[in-house]
């Protein structure tokens, strides 16, 4: 059987695709081109409407290219909502790897069991470099303006016995530099029996992997306590590069979402992460255009983006999620004044970035080879273009030079 994968949306759903790959493999699976495959998988987003409508091209092309193959959709979208799925091909639903090689063409997969005995696929798989190791998924807030807790279901963590041994696994891969990921992050460990927090599994990780980097993806702000603070200061152990979403700057607004935290408590983990890494990379995400978010609203997050220590941040339109509290909201601003300050707080952000990059100009950091091995990944998430020669996957020291996007350097 031959398989081509298409993977939207979060690392999460990256990491997903992954394991599914592996499955597929292991049943014989061979990769190929979208063309020529038996098995298309499309693993799809629901966070917002257009990465819904990224899925639905994307099964639509897929469907016009090789009319032959098998379509299978999963991921968030396929759980929120299959009817609209299975209008654009006849899909039909299956939950295991099985049914995929089993089951006639064109099917939505909603969940995998995955299987054991192959050998994780080294760097340059899916053409990344960096492993995807997820320990959690599934997600208890009810922030109201997400569908992931209703697609992903209730906060689920691996054991820390089974993570090390994933760890163990991608190490023999080959890999180099890790990314931990979840859903939500940064409450692993309390659904397990006995309960334990994200700062014990971060020190298990150092203590039992001393030859990996790892990096975390987002964290949320309330997660980031002293613990983890603690664990990841230590720098030969954990990347300089943060994400801490705040999604908005005004208090207002955050108790509308119903986000767990005040501006005010946002800038204290900011400022004590900082203290601990100095030279970390610290990015954001925010929302714009939430119903009620008024000019006020709005320039807040303009008044603390241009005066805070971020290094980059990630900005977004509302998109109403049916099923949420939020889409039911009124008073959402229009679209053009949305879109205008979008491009405003975008602007905003690439000042923060090109502060930051400025601040390491003439400094060597460590850093990974990446892409065709002419790309480096610093440990505080400079992106340093250099000469041909080297691999990817290459432990470095680069020396930065010329800002831009992205900088130049040589490795020293």
């Amino acid at each position: 059987m031959k398989y081509a994968i298409l993977s939207f949306g979060c690392r999460t759903n990256q990491a997903d695709s992954c394991d599914l790959e592996r499955d597929l493999r292991a049943r014989g699976g061979e990769e190929t081109r979208i063309e020529s495959a038996d098995v298309v998988v499309v693993n799809t987003c629901a966070v917002t409407s257009t990465a819904e409508q990224a899925a639905r091209q994307a099964i639509r092309r897929v469907a016009r290219l090789n009319p032959a193959a098998r379509i299978v959709a999963t991921g968030c979208y396929a759980v929120r909502a299959p009817s609209e799925l299975l209008a654009l091909t006849g899909l039909r639903p299956c939950s295991t790897v099985s049914e995929i090689v089993a089951q006639s063409p064109e099917l939505v997969a909603q969940g995998f069991g995955h299987v054991n005995g192959c050998p994780m696929p080294g760097p340059g798989t899916r053409g990344r470099t960096l492993h995807l190791l997820r320990v959690q998924t599934g997600c208890d807030e009810r922030c109201t303006y997400c569908i992931v807790p209703a697609t992903r279901g209730r906060s689920r963590s691996t054991p820390i016995g089974r993570v090390i041994d994933q760890v163990g696994e991608a190490v023999a891969a080959g890999f180099k530099e890790m990314m931990i990921t979840g859903v939500h992050l940064g409450c692993y460990g309390r659904d397990l029996q006995p309960a334990i927090g994200l700062a014990e599994l971060l020190r298990a990780l150092a203590a039992h992997a001393p030859g990996v980097r790892f990096r975390l993806s987002a964290v949320e702000p309330m997660d980031f306590d002293a613990g983890v603070v603690g664990a990841v200061a230590d720098g030969a152990h954990f990347a300089r590069h943060f994400h801490l979403p705040l999604q908005h700057a005004s208090d207002r607004i955050l108790s509308a979402m119903a986000r767990p935290y005040t501006l005010d408590c946002y800038r204290k983990v900011v400022g004590n992460l900082l203290d601990a890494c100095p030279d970390a990379a610290i990015g954001t995400d925010l929302m714009v255009g939430f119903p009620g978010e008024t000019n006020a609203d709005f320039e807040a997050c303009v008044s603390y983006l241009q005066a805070s220590p971020l290094a980059y941040v990630h900005v977004f339109p509302f998109s109403p999620r049916p099923g949420t509290a939020a889409a039911q909201m009124g008073g959402r601003p229009q679209g053009a004044e949305v879109r205008r300050r979008v491009q405003e707080l975008r602007a905003v952000g690439a000042e923060l970035n090109r502060r930051f990059r400025r601040r390491f100009l003439g400094s060597v950091r460590d850093g990974l080879t990446i892409e065709d091995g002419t790309l480096v990944l610093t440990d505080n998430y400079l992106r340093v273009r250099i000469p041909a020669g080297l691999p990817r996957n290459e432990r470095v020291r680069v020396k930065v030079g010329v800002d831009g996007q992205p900088m130049t350097g040589v490795v020293r």
